[in-house]
């Protein structure tokens, strides 16, 4: 009787709306937290900065065309996946706990969690501009209304921990915003994201508008703090990681929220509310006469 020789599974990248390898050839391991071993269950593409430019690239395409469709689309596509995400509910309790070190109980939260959230950023999608912005009172013959915009393409780098909901919650509002993202996944726990991956082009996310990298923080946060196309950054990082990303910055101008350590991603208000959405968003005020 022949035995079966299992095969370990390498994940690609996400970039444009297809699934490339790492230009520059390298992975790394994704191991199974739950023992000492830490046997590496799969492997995971380690992007380079060639990889973060042509993931830019693909956003700076897509963005334009995903901001001027309407909020009840971008709200429609949202819901679309967490119907997907719903679908694939065991995949992603089973990628947050084998490789995240959590209890079946407490990975199972999160999952619900974070479809819970996308869910509410899909009814966002087109709310959120008669909540925030709207028409002012101005003294003077005039109207006076301010609109809200997604920035752009905005980068973000998620949390090691947790995996799932911290990457969903710093991308989701730049999504229903109209603005295309960038994400670099968990570094030790990249599948939950690359799970989010895999439901992207089923639930009509048009190519470019979600781009997924997976690697080290500290080797792509200097070239995404330099990078001159990329318009905002949300990131969980610290110590000389999040050093790096405010001193490069300051070169180019570019928007920047870096998420305190105290950040407590199963709270309800800081990710749901019109707060999420100040570091992806941006006012623009428009006056017109009055007719006589």
């Amino acid at each position: 009787m022949s035995q079966h020789t299992p095969i370990t599974k390498t994940w690609k990248l996400f970039i444009g709306g297809a699934y490339p390898r790492s230009e520059s050839g390298r992975v790394m391991p994704v191991r199974d937290s739950r023992h000492d071993s830490g046997a590496a269950l799969a492997y995971a593409a380690q992007a380079s900065r060639k990889d973060l430019r042509d993931a830019v690239e693909a956003a700076r395409a897509a963005q334009d065309r995903w901001a001027s469709s309407s909020g009840y689309l971008r709200g429609q596509i949202l819901y679309r996946l967490a119907e997907i995400m719903d679908g694939r509910r065991g995949d992603l309790i089973d990628a947050v706990r084998v490789t995240g070190g959590v209890t079946k109980s407490a990975a199972r939260s999160e999952v619900e969690m974070a479809i819970d959230r996308t869910v509410s950023f899909a009814g966002w999608s087109d709310k959120l501009e008669c909540v925030i912005g709207g028409r002012n009172p101005v003294a003077g013959p005039f109207h006076c209304f301010s609109q809200i915009e997604g920035v752009g393409v905005v980068a973000v780098v998620a949390p090691e921990s947790p995996s799932l909901l911290g990457f969903l919650s710093l991308s989701l509002p730049a999504l229903a915003s109209g603005s295309a993202v960038v994400g670099l996944a968990s570094g030790s726990n990249p599948v939950p994201a690359l799970i989010v991956a895999e439901c992207a082009p089923s639930s009509d996310i048009p190519p470019g508008v979600l781009n997924i990298l997976t690697g080290s923080a500290e080797e792509l946060v200097g070239p995404i703090a330099a990078h001159r196309d990329i318009d905002a950054v949300v990131a969980d990082i610290k110590g000389a990681s999040a050093k790096t990303l405010q001193l490069g910055v300051a070169e180019n101008l570019k928007r920047v929220r870096i998420i305190g350590a105290d950040a407590d991603y199963l709270a309800t208000d800081p990710w749901t509310g019109p707060r999420a959405f100040a570091a992806v968003t941006e006012v623009k005020t428009v006056w017109h006469t009055v007719g006589v």
